[in-house]
């Protein structure tokens, strides 16, 4: 099976890569033939196909004009239109899964394939067909005025940052693509969470959406009963990301518990002003250095404030066997189970988050019991085996449908 993977980025650059690369990883273990379609980058990773990808675009850079032909090329990259043509020509592939296409690549792709008779697949790893701001949140609140295709909330409500000019292009690329029919020609969804899923029920049929949650390589990773009593955050510190209701949290507790915070991101230098005692800033980890810290942890927190669609961090922790403390928001409440594999709480609730800490830090049997019943958990539902069955599943049927109607 030839397969057509299309994604801005061919480096691990965050969730979407994330998945992107296991998927990939598998593929090319199994003997498929994938194609890669990506935009050029220093960072990505070798690939037979490069002299395919579109040129690197960074937006919001350059005076009033730049920004003007970003915003429209953001919309219908002509570029990706045209390399893609000619990729799918030269390869012929059987499939083509999209993952973060947006801006750069462009939903504009979709047509080339299906104009193509090639079926096109779509992860959702976030909800930006139903929301142009991608994130269904207004006012640190969810929000479902976009579901069904009503585009003109982002303008009344100022949704992009409270930019009027910037709601105004994310409002003009949501009703073009919608004109276009860019999502209409997607063949089936994905969506990593039943949260994710019931997000684009409004817009899209039933049928052409299905659930399938990201995988963790259960084989690779042995359960670590090392506990060197310490707390630990794993990622962006970003707003949404809950980072600042965790240090208050700690603080409130008196700080009685060493914390460490792996990540990097905008907030940081002041988060690093904000907080300083028994703290210790990481920075952002990878590879052995951020496995070690996720085995020797005590408990793992993921205090997000934003809708988590399917978090490679809470399944990864799991897979560790740790106690995972995490928000009632999104998709996370379909991973940790409450009170069985750790405990949840409300998104901003400093109290409730040290009621938690507390409980977990000084009782190791309970985080130990809950880091066991996380581990069953993850592999019984969450591994990356179990992903890539039912992701073959999906690209058989739907080649299959391809060639019976030919």
């Amino acid at each position: 099976m030839k397969v057509l993977l299309a994604n801005k980025f061919l480096f691990n650059n965050g969730g979407a890569e994330a998945v992107l690369l296991q998927e990939r990883m598998f593929l090319t273990s199994s003997g498929a033939d994938v194609i890669d379609f990506a935009m050029q980058h220093e960072r990505n990773i070798e690939s037979r196909y490069a002299n395919h990808f579109v040129s690197r675009q960074e937006y919001r850079t350059g005076g009033h004009l730049a920004k003007i032909k970003s915003a429209l090329a953001l919309i219908h990259s002509r570029e990706a239109v045209s390399k893609l043509a000619s990729l799918i020509e030269e390869t012929r592939p059987d499939l083509m899964h999209c993952h973060n296409i947006y801006h750069q690549l462009t939903p504009s792709i979709v047509g080339v394939a299906k104009s193509r008779g090639i079926p096109v697949v779509l992860t959702l790893h976030d909800s930006k067909p139903v929301c142009p701001v991608h994130t269904r949140m207004r006012e640190d609140q969810l929000c479902s005025s976009c579901l069904a295709g009503d585009f003109h909330h982002v303008l009344m409500h100022r949704c992009a940052d409270g930019s009027i000019a910037q709601s105004a292009t994310l409002y003009m690329e949501a009703v073009i693509q919608r004109w276009f029919g860019s999502y209409e020609k997607v063949d089936r969804f994905l969506a990593p969470s039943q949260f994710m899923r019931e997000s684009v029920l409004p817009r899209f049929a039933a049928d052409r959406v299905q659930v399938l949650y990201n995988g963790v390589d259960v084989t690779g990773i042995s359960a670590s009963d090392r506990d060197k009593g310490y707390v630990l955050y794993c990622g962006r510190l970003a707003p949404g990301k809950g980072a600042e209701t965790l240090l208050r949290a700690h603080e409130a507790a008196d700080c009685r518990w060493p914390l460490v915070i792996a990540g990097s991101g905008p907030l940081a230098d002041n988060l690093k002003a904000q907080f300083t005692r028994n703290v210790r800033f990481a920075g952002q980890l990878s590879g052995e250095t951020l496995n070690e810290t996720i085995a020797e942890a005590s408990v793992v927190v993921v205090p997000s404030e934003w809708c988590e669609n399917c978090p490679m961090s809470v399944l990864e922790a799991m897979a560790y066997g740790k106690a995972v403390i995490a928000t009632r928001v999104g998709g996370i409440p379909e991973l940790v189970d409450d009170r069985v594999t750790g405990l949840l709480f409300e998104p901003g609730n400093t109290d409730e988050l040290r009621r938690h800490l507390d409980c977990l830090m000084s009782d190791a049997a309970r985080r130990a019991g809950m880091g066991a019943a996380g581990r069953s958990r993850v592999e019984a539902d969450f591994s990356l085996e179990k992903h890539n069955t039912e992701l073959m599943a999906v690209y058989r049927s739907l080649v299959s449908e391809r060639h019976s109607s030919h």
